[in-house]
């Protein structure tokens, strides 16, 4: 079976090449989404071996996961990952992911088992979402926002993906439990450095909790 990372990427120069790197070395073809990065994130991609669609300004972490998905589904990938470009997720996990799949599922990180590193902010807005999104799909979900997943190409060409942002996550989830997909969970490290992240942990805390009522809502 053909495999792909759908990796977006920010600015992300410091660690793209290694997160590419390491996900060619588990077999998996690395697909870098430059999301209107302006340092050397592009070059350093591409030169270390993954495809790459470059957007001249940023578009969000949603728009350039769909734009992933859509060139995976054109190139025919049966399993598509997901995993950000910044080093948080551990390429040297996609074997998890493998062996953790079934037939009419998807397969999400599970950070919240050990979470140990995660700022405390993120920690409890996670819960609380994953208790809201779990409520939702009436299956549970103990880490709704993690972006590492795997994907089959069935799943994918199943829903439409709307959100351009960081809602983009739970949007997936809650389509994919409707359209009766199983949502498996798999313990994934918590990888967090000294890097000044880009959510906006108000603004984008708001926007998640107002997409999550839009949804429970549309039920």
């Amino acid at each position: 079976m053909r495999k792909c990372a759908i990796i977006p990427a920010l600015n992300e120069e410091k660690h793209i090449s290694e997160v590419v790197e390491k996900v060619k070395r588990n077999n998996v073809d690395p697909i870098v989404i430059n999301d209107g990065s302006i340092d050397n994130t592009y070059n350093l991609a591409l030169s270390s071996g993954a495809q790459v669609i470059s957007h001249k300004t940023k578009q969000g972490k949603g728009s350039a996961i769909r734009d992933g998905l859509n060139f995976a589904l054109e190139r025919n990938y049966d399993l598509i990952f997901t995993l950000d470009g910044d080093g948080q997720h551990n390429p040297e996990e996609i074997g998890v992911f493998l062996n953790a799949l079934e037939d009419n599922s998807i397969v999400v990180g599970n950070r919240m088992h050990n979470p140990k590193n995660m700022p405390l902010w993120r920690n409890i807005s996670n819960r609380v979402n994953s208790l809201v999104v779990s409520f939702v799909c009436g299956q549970k979900v103990p880490d709704a926002q993690c972006g590492y997943r795997l994907f089959t190409s069935e799943s994918i060409k199943a829903i439409d993906i709307e959100a351009n942002n960081y809602e983009i996550e739970l949007e997936m989830i809650i389509k994919l439990s409707r359209k009766g997909f199983k949502i498996i969970s798999v313990p994934v490290d918590s990888i967090y450095g000294l890097e000044r992240s880009d959510i906006r942990p108000v603004k984008d805390s708001l926007k998640v909790f107002v997409f999550l009522v839009r949804m429970l809502i549309r039920a």
